[in-house]
């Protein structure tokens, strides 16, 4: 039996007939998960869109939650939704491009070009295709093209494109192009290493509620410096210079429409070790995601119910009760998340989120006077902190109508001194998102301990989430850096 899926918004957008393959609505795929336990298959999302947060977004995401291999993933997704994003493949594509062209008898560009999985109709572009497949895994890519000064090949637009946008004549060629991928192993590209040692940290020295300081990170800087590595502050602005330094330390609140996540993905291709990996971001920013991943994993989380729609109001507010939580998935801070009394509040809540998301996430709520964070590195624990709740609120940030935030206080306990459940608990929730910083947060109740989220950010302020380990947290994200550059 084949081990791929094919996953379409409508079964009436692919002919069954045309592959041996399983075609499954992308609705069923986000709400049957029990369908494919047991079984790792091989995803190709079809879906029409791969807009932030649509259906098509939120299949890629989940696949990767379940352990499918899915095509795209949601990283290519991000980088194809803007030009910004995909910036930096350009030039290496068009060099590409352009020599293609000129190496052959007939010099005409296309001005459009279609590639399915890495292959095209016109035999002089193969390599141009095979590279850009390389860098966009993606089933079907749309370059728009034209000249530039008569000559160079110039990339105008790159994005995905729907399989229903295909004439007849390209639906073939897209048919004969899956079935000669499916044939083939999924491999994956490897990235590169550089030896250097100077870091740079990307930090706003404008933002309200950084996840470090400067004076924070004027701290770390002096003890790099025993180490024998240079650290240099750097902002948005020096994208352009990130290729000078050898690592990157992502210090201001991270998202994946903003300049952090370019940032990170720009330091993934130059082979740069970084924190926040574009992957952890992807992976920590969205909290349907996290939910299935820890439940999947036997990790404890809050009963939950997602929210996609009206028709799972009813549900969420019989499963879960009231008071209930109610969260936008990207929400960050204590932001977009609102705790609900009654349904009258659940269904306007509801209607106003649901404007900018196709999923809520609605969890039980559970009252408690501090949240663990257990910070982890690398797999190992790096600090455990306590943080209370604001006065006169249930969350540990208040953001108040003025603007102004209003934080709970915090206890740091040495690792020594940490409960070990809490400490395993982190551990083993980490684990599943990768090899970088995070910090895991926990609810402790009668009942045990419960993962709320896993943050890819997490503040480490001098003289607080380093209050118990001293200088040693800094020591081991020092560390950590210098041993993935080979020192």
């Amino acid at each position: 039996m084949s081990n791929w899926i094919i996953l379409v918004d409508s079964l009436r957008d692919f002919d069954n007939a045309a592959t041996p393959h399983k075609v499954i609505a992308a609705k069923d795929y986000l709400a049957r998960p029990q369908l494919f336990q047991g079984s790792r298959p091989k995803v190709i999302n079809l879906s029409r869109s791969f807009a932030y947060q649509t259906r098509g977004y939120y299949c890629s995401l989940l696949a990767e939650a379940r352990g499918h291999r899915v095509m795209p993933s949601v990283e290519t997704m991000v980088d194809l939704g803007s030009r910004s994003l995909y910036a930096q493949a350009l030039p290496e594509l068009e060099d590409a491009l352009t020599k293609a062209i000129a190496a052959s008898e007939d010099t005409t560009l296309p001005p459009r070009i279609l590639v399915f999985f890495g292959a095209v109709d016109d035999r002089r572009l193969e390599r141009f295709a095979k590279l850009l497949f390389d860098w966009y895994r993606a089933p079907i890519l749309e370059v728009a093209t034209e000249r530039e000064n008569g000559s160079r090949a110039q990339i105008k637009r790159l994005s995905t494109l729907p399989i229903t946008k295909l004439s007849p004549g390209e639906l073939r060629a897209f048919h004969h192009a899956l079935h000669e991928h499916t044939r083939r192993e999924w491999r994956s590209t490897k990235a590169r290493t550089s030896p250097r040692y100077s870091f740079a940290t990307l930090y706003d020295p404008n933002e309200e509620l950084p996840p470090s300081s400067f004076k924070t990170l004027k701290h770390w800087a002096r003890i790099a410096e025993k180490l024998n590595v240079e650290v240099e502050p750097i902002t948005k602005r020096d994208l352009g210079r990130l290729a000078e330094f050898d690592a990157l330390f992502i210090r201001e609140t991270t998202s994946i429409d903003n300049h952090t996540y370019r940032f990170a993905r720009r330091a993934v291709q130059e082979g740069m070790p970084v924190i926040d990996d574009p992957f952890s971001m992807i992976r920590c920013t969205n909290k349907v995601f996290l939910n299935e991943l820890m439940t999947g994993n036997g990790i404890p989380v809050p009963p939950t119910v997602i929210i996609s729609g009206p028709g799972d109001l009813a549900r969420a507010a019989d499963e879960l009760g009231f008071p209930m939580v109610v969260k936008v998935p990207d929400s960050s801070f204590s932001r977009g998340v609102r705790k609900v009394d009654t349904n009258g509040e659940l269904d306007a809540l509801a209607k106003e989120w649901l404007k900018e998301t196709d999923l809520l996430i609605a969890q039980s709520f559970m009252p408690t006077s501090f949240d663990w964070r257990v910070g982890v590195l690398g797999g190992k624990p790096l600090f455990v902190c306590q943080y209370m709740m604001a006065r006169k609120h249930w969350q540990i940030v208040k953001h108040r109508a003025n603007g102004r935030a209003l934080e709970g206080g915090h206890r740091t306990v040495s690792l020594g001194e940490a409960p070990p459940q809490v400490i395993d608990i982190g551990l083993r929730a980490a684990s599943l998102i990768g090899d970088g910083l995070y910090g895991v947060d926990i609810k402790e109740s009668q009942d045990g301990f419960f993962v709320i989220e896993i943050n890819d950010n997490p503040n480490i302020e001098h003289g607080t989430e380093d209050a118990a380990e001293k200088d040693q947290v800094w020591v081991e994200i020092t560390k950590w850096f210098v041993e993935r550059l080979g020192g």
